[in-house]
């Protein structure tokens, strides 16, 4: 982003603004010092009972933050909105990762590592996480459109995070675009992927949306995927080569 941010030695009052990173935190043992989570940091479960809750990643409150006294705010570029991040870093030290790749997830764990006096224990992280991914054998599952949304139909393009992790496995990303573009029922039909991969968030596709797609597709493969598997760049990588080789069986 362009800034030079001071960061405590040790901070004790983090507040987090990306689910993701805040499991890693979680898993990295600083429970102690997170003071603050969105209520889309699902992970862990009991964090939503326990730590305040400082609203959404695109709303989050700036009173209630303010009440935390954070010596330490940890956001995303993608995940969260540039006036609200630039507000708060007139106040607090705010910490931005921007993730498109593998390599760019590491650098995040480790960074966020060390700067909570963690090092050790995210470079052991990093480390598990690279192995795992040079186990993934890529697979050729064909043209493949993986949807996030429904009405209208959105799909993760390249230049995307979700796009390297299908890169990987071996689906050939066929979404029209970078980022996350609109498909309408026309484009979808004329696309026409051999596979659509129907995720859990944001929006939470479900049963009955794979006949909707199917009624659409009548030839491709339609199938539910784990959103957070695809999408979280923290800790969560580490069940990632797992869930891609059991999606390769399924084939």
């Amino acid at each position: 982003m362009g800034r030079a941010v001071r960061i405590p030695d040790s901070p004790k009052r983090i507040v987090s603004l990306v689910p993701s990173q805040t499991e890693l935190l979680y898993d990295l043992g600083l429970g102690d010092r997170v003071v603050g989570i969105t209520k889309f940091c699902v992970h862990p479960a009991h964090w939503l009972r326990e730590k305040t809750i400082v609203g959404g990643t695109k709303k989050f409150r700036s009173d209630t933050i303010n009440a935390l006294r954070p010596d330490l705010i940890i956001g995303n570029k993608e995940e969260n909105y540039k006036e609200g991040i630039e507000q708060l870093s007139s106040k607090y030290p705010v910490w931005m990762s921007d993730i498109f790749d593998f390599k760019d997830a590491l650098e995040m764990i480790r960074s966020v590592a060390a700067i909570c006096n963690k090092a050790t224990e995210g470079n052991v992280f990093a480390d598990k996480i690279a192995n795992g991914l040079k186990t993934v054998e890529k697979g050729d599952f064909g043209k493949t459109l993986y949807l996030i949304w429904n009405k209208p139909y959105m799909a993760a393009g390249n230049n995307t995070f979700i796009d390297k992790v299908l890169e990987l496995a071996g689906f050939d990303n066929c979404a029209p675009g970078p980022r996350y573009p609109e498909i309408s029922e026309s484009k979808l039909t004329a696309l026409n992927p051999d596979h659509v991969l129907l995720s859990s968030e944001p929006y939470p596709f479900k049963e009955q949306h794979i006949a909707e797609v199917k009624d659409l597709l009548p030839d491709a493969k339609v199938q539910l995927v784990d959103g957070e598997i695809f999408s979280w760049y923290g800790s969560r990588l580490l069940e990632l080569p797992a869930y891609l080789k059991g999606l390769q069986k399924e084939k």
